[in-house]
């Protein structure tokens, strides 16, 4: 490709909206351009980036034996009604309506749709197992677009959905397409963990997510460095430090708080650790009052409490509520003396805690060496109700936790018999008999790639793409490539040589200055660059400069096909 013959679009600043360091340079590279919110055109050059990804994808699908299709990106309503999801996806759905008034939303997913196709198309048990993918756009009306490509309404993803006898040929397909992703994110350069995860909207049993890891990543993971575990915090198991409740060595006592309201606080005039404290969360679940208790320096997770019996719809409870049912305002409430009427759910760390300190249900009053047995009556519910830290004990056995950051690009669901028995998507087994199939759901966000991996390489110059991603493998800088006809003729040469060699090439024939070739080059993330000029060409060299390197070298101008079919 000659960038005479291209379409390139930088620019030095960068766009006002922008908050990652993925929607700055994606921009000011010119991968993309706004329309408007969350609304993003993919430019020549960002196209190419794309469609890098989309083959590598597309690629390992079939390797793994799926089959491509491509469905409707507008889906009836009715559909979603039969699964009970047209109300539940809720507000994230674009939903628009006919000339007729008949409903219709612009697909987030094609669970729904793709069970139709197997519940039509499917009859026997040899049919099956079957595995489908596309790789097409989808559409969510976020609340607030945000991050470029990375939280947009309109995205592309490749979506797969497999279809069983039975659970163990799911997992054995679920395991193939474990290990697609993998090969997937190792192929694209990218560095990545494979975690546990929460089914959420989609639903099912099993579940893992893929994330690309990168410290601006929205998600929390936590992994141990010993072994094997790897789960998003959402879901990984917090264990207590200990396995037994220490003797309590003190006497309840009340202290004033006049002005302290938060774990950090109380702690800090008491001069004691936080790790001492103990905070209640009050909250709502099915017109019933309860209080959530957690160590001061824990954070509750909402996800393994909405898990909790009772408690899938549970809210946190307002200001009235909470003076209504303790008689005190928030910022001073505790589990010491509710009523009957209070249902107390005790984290299992603060279930083997003595002589903690907690809100004594007065305002500007704590309580300090409070214990259960003594004090207040054993919590009614002991459970994993808190997300992780740094050094809990790995849920394995093996370690202790590390957390770091994450950007999910793939998530893969054993949704078992949730669509096919809401849809009716049956076959005969062998022996005539009617049987609900089991399924596999398996996405990855293709646009969203291109960000993350962007949010995990970059510097001050610019973009810093793997070689399996860049819009181009190499860039020829021919300087004076306008004026000087040796610097012509052995720049379009070694242009055509590569490229007849299958090397994706860039010659920039512009004439433009080095500086701004090369500012340019480096800002686009392309690997390699070459420089030809007519110092080096008069010693028979080139210059080479690897795009995460700080110096360039000089190589042989006859060797240099050779040398770039080396690089890594």
């Amino acid at each position: 490709m000659r960038a005479s013959q291209f379409f390139f679009n930088t620019q030095k600043e960068a766009p006002n909206e922008a908050e990652l360091q993925s929607h700055i340079l994606m921009v000011r590279a010119g991968l993309i351009k706004r329309l408007g919110s969350g609304l993003y055109s993919w430019m020549p050059l960002g196209l190419r980036v794309l469609r890098k990804v989309e083959a590598v994808v597309r690629d390992e699908m079939n390797k793994a034996g799926a089959l491509e299709l491509l469905m409707p990106a507008v889906q009836p309503k009715e559909l979603w009604e039969e699964t009970g999801r047209w109300a539940v996806f809720g507000p994230q759905m674009l939903k628009i309506q006919d000339r007729h008034e008949r409903e219709f939303c612009f697909g987030p997913t094609h669970e729904e749709v793709i069970t139709d196709i197997a519940r039509k198309e499917i009859r026997s048990y040899k049919q099956l197992p079957l595995n489908f993918y596309q790789i097409q756009t989808k559409f969510r009306d976020e609340i607030r677009p945000r991050f470029g490509v990375m939280r947009a309404r309109e995205f592309m993803m490749k979506d797969a959905y497999s279809f069983h006898t039975d659970f163990a040929s799911l997992a054995q397909t679920y395991q193939t397409m474990y290990q697609a992703y993998s090969n997937v994110f190792t192929r694209l350069g990218l560095k990545f963990r494979a975690v546990k995860a929460d089914t959420g909207a989609i639903g099912g049993e099993g579940s893992h997510e893929f994330h690309v890891l990168a410290d601006s990543g929205e998600d929390g993971l936590a992994y141990s460095e010993t072994s094997e575990f790897a789960a998003n915090v959402e879901l990984a198991e917090a264990l207590p430090a200990s396995n037994a409740r220490a003797a309590s060595s003190a006497t309840m006592q009340e202290v004033e708080t006049p002005k302290q309201t938060a774990c950090e606080e109380v702690a800090k005039l008491l001069a004691i650790s936080i790790e001492r404290t103990v905070k209640a969360i009050a909250l709502m679940a099915d017109g019933k009052f309860y209080l959530a208790l957690l160590r001061g320096d824990h954070h509750l997770n909402e996800v393994k409490l909405g898990k909790l019996a009772g408690m899938t719809d549970f809210r946190f409870a307002t200001e009235e509520e909470i003076r209504a049912n303790l008689n005190c305002p928030p910022g001073f409430i505790g589990p010491v003396g509710v009523g009957a009427h209070v249902t107390v759910i005790a984290d299992r760390t603060v279930a083997l805690m003595s002589d903690f300190v907690c809100g004594a249900n007065k305002p500007k009053y704590h309580l300090t060496d409070v214990n259960f047995g003594r004090n207040l009556p054993e919590p009614a519910l002991v459970a994993d109700i808190r997300n992780v830290v740094a050094g809990d004990a790995s849920p394995d056995g093996k370690g202790v936790l590390s957390l770091c950051r994450g950007i999910e690009v793939g998530h893969i669901f054993q949704l078992r018999t949730k669509y096919s028995e809401a849809m009716n998507a049956t076959y005969l087994d062998e022996n005539g008999q009617t049987q609900v199939m089991e399924m596999g759901c398996y996405g990855i966000g293709v646009s969203r790639i291109v960000g993350a991996a962007i949010e995990q390489g970059f510097d001050e110059r610019g973009i810093i793409f793997p070689k399996s991603m860049a819009p181009f493998e190499v860039v020829i800088c021919a300087i004076g490539y306008d004026k000087s006809e040796a610097v012509k003729l052995a720049a379009n040469k070694l242009h055509d040589e590569l490229q007849a060699a299958g090397v994706d090439v860039l010659l920039d024939d512009r004439g433009e200055r080095p500086g701004v070739m090369f500012a340019e080059a480096d800002l686009m993330g392309i690997p390699h660059r070459l420089v030809i000029g007519e110092r080096g060409l008069a010693e028979g060299n080139v210059e080479y400069k690897a795009r995460v390197e700080a110096d360039a070298k000089s190589i042989p101008l006859a060797s240099v096909l050779e040398f770039v079919q080396k690089m890594a």
